[in-house]
């Protein structure tokens, strides 16, 4: 069986569906972490990127924090999370993006410091979902603010079915996604 396979066996046996857009994946990802199985994700996705020369992973914090160090590990390469909210350490020189939760229902500013990226970085920006681009579209705004050269987004699953990837279509981002669920409803899920 395929990682793929075995990750959305994984989702259709752990996750639970509520309503139609909200997929809780938290006893494997999102609150509680099956390390390796973490580890698998974060190899599977940093295959997908070599030859890129990636010298950061980026993600937001914090539940893709762990699958991001997965990936980090793989590619043997630092990982960068985005703060949510100014820090009082905050460097002057942070990057900063403002992106809205649709999961709390608010927006927030997220930040990365100046000492961590920069024009000599290739980065892969790695998070566990993709639904509507707000927090990849935040994440892809600071690697541009930083001069980095964006090599692309690995995403654990991805929401077809609420846009993000179309939103970002216009700015050729490259994005792998492992699972893509294109249709959702309670005790269903629909895979591409």
């Amino acid at each position: 069986m395929s990682f793929m396979e075995k990750l959305k066996e994984k989702i259709r046996s752990e996750g639970r569906v509520i309503g139609t857009g909200i997929l809780k994946v938290d006893s494997f990802l999102n609150q509680q972490i099956d390390p390796q199985f973490t580890l698998e994700m974060g190899r599977e996705l940093a295959s997908r990127f070599t030859g890129e020369k990636i010298t950061k992973v980026l993600t937001v914090e914090a539940s893709g924090i762990a699958v991001a160090t997965a990936a980090g590990l793989a590619l043997g390469v630092p990982v960068v999370f985005a703060k949510k909210g100014r820090a009082s350490t905050q460097d002057a020189g942070a990057y900063s993006a403002r992106v809205y939760s649709f999961t709390r229902r608010e927006a927030v500013d997220i930040f990365v410091s100046g000492r961590f990226l920069g024009p000599e970085d290739a980065v892969l920006i790695v998070d566990d979902f993709l639904a509507h681009g707000e927090a990849l579209r935040g994440l892809v705004e600071i690697v541009r603010q930083a001069g980095s050269r964006l090599a692309g987004a690995g995403i654990v699953i991805e929401k077809v079915f609420q846009g993000g990837r179309e939103k970002l279509k216009g700015q050729g981002l490259r994005i792998e996604s492992l699972a893509a669920i294109k249709h959702m409803t309670d005790g269903h899920i629909e895979f591409l």
